[in-house]
């Protein structure tokens, strides 16, 4: 797949209010950590982070409707604990900060973020 992470990372998070509804009305969500190589990774939360069918969900729900909506190739790993679905460590996971001619993948969304963005600091 010739796509950047970066592109494929903001892809899916424009979609996954969409994808989400079947695993909201099952009581989860879907959480995005991050883009690697035609690799998402996602963590089910709720109701559904926990469930046997968890593995299932993943494949046939969210990654189904991700290939539909992005690209027919595109893999959704479920970071569930297990080493095998585990979160690499260069994973593209949000903005792009420099820092010492090096770039940084971070995501600030902390609540004193979000209150400061409230009261327009």
């Amino acid at each position: 797949m010739q796509f950047l992470n970066e592109d494929i990372y903001d892809a899916v998070q424009n979609y996954i209010p969409k994808v989400s509804e079947y695993v909201n009305s099952h009581g989860g969500g879907i959480d995005l950590l991050g883009a690697k190589d035609g690799v998402i990774y996602i963590t089910l939360t709720g109701a559904c982070g926990g469930c046997s069918m968890s593995l299932m969900t993943t494949k046939m729900v969210v990654q189904k409707k991700l290939r539909e909506l992005i690209h027919p190739e595109l893999q959704v790993v479920n970071v569930d604990g297990t080493p095998e679905n585990a979160l690499p460590d260069d994973v593209y996971s949000g903005r792009i900060e420099e820092e010492a001619d090096e770039k940084v993948y971070v995501e600030t969304h902390g609540l004193l973020d979000n209150l400061k963005q409230m009261v327009g600091l």
